[in-house]
């Protein structure tokens, strides 16, 4: 169950403060890895030839791209927490840093951790901003690490 944050002065409290919330540990596969590969065009060996990964990877196995792994922050969003503040939309409104310090193993389960570094009203809505830790089962450093903005629509500009 995600955590349902049912405010904006709750969702104000958590600004700076320890974890709010994180998403439950979900597998990254080759059959993943191989659409993703299909989709972006980015079809590099490290990716999909696991035959070459297994021989001449440093990790014995293929790795998921980066971006993929970024674009799962919104489904470990999706299960760590929901906003419940009134909003008519949420919006990706990019990122201010991203880094892949690890790679994820093909077949590796992964999970996120959302701390929230800040929030501030705007005009039609409230700009958030989350610290997204994703990790990798069994692995010391993190496989992603980002400060991701979203916009939170309450009314009609953006």
């Amino acid at each position: 169950m995600p955590r349902v944050i049912a405010s904006l002065d709750e969702l104000q409290s958590l600004a700076g403060g320890p974890e709010v919330a994180a998403s439950s540990w979900f597998a990254v596969p080759q059959e993943m890895i191989d659409s993703f590969a299909a989709v972006s065009g980015d079809r590099q060996w490290i990716h999909v030839d696991t035959d070459r990964a297994k021989e001449q990877s440093p990790w014995g196995t293929t790795i998921a791209h980066g971006f993929l792994t970024l674009s799962l922050l919104s489904r470990m969003a999706a299960e760590a927490f929901a906003l419940q503040i009134g909003q008519s939309a949420t919006i990706n409104y990019g990122l201010n840093k991203v880094r892949f310090p690890a790679p994820v193993r093909a077949g590796s389960r992964i999970r996120g951790h959302f701390s929230l570094l800040g929030c501030g009203v705007r005009p039609g809505g409230v700009e958030v901003v989350w610290q997204v830790t994703v990790e990798a089962e069994g692995q010391e450093k993190p496989v992603c690490v980002a400060d991701w903005v979203l916009r939170v629509v309450t009314g009609t500009e953006v």
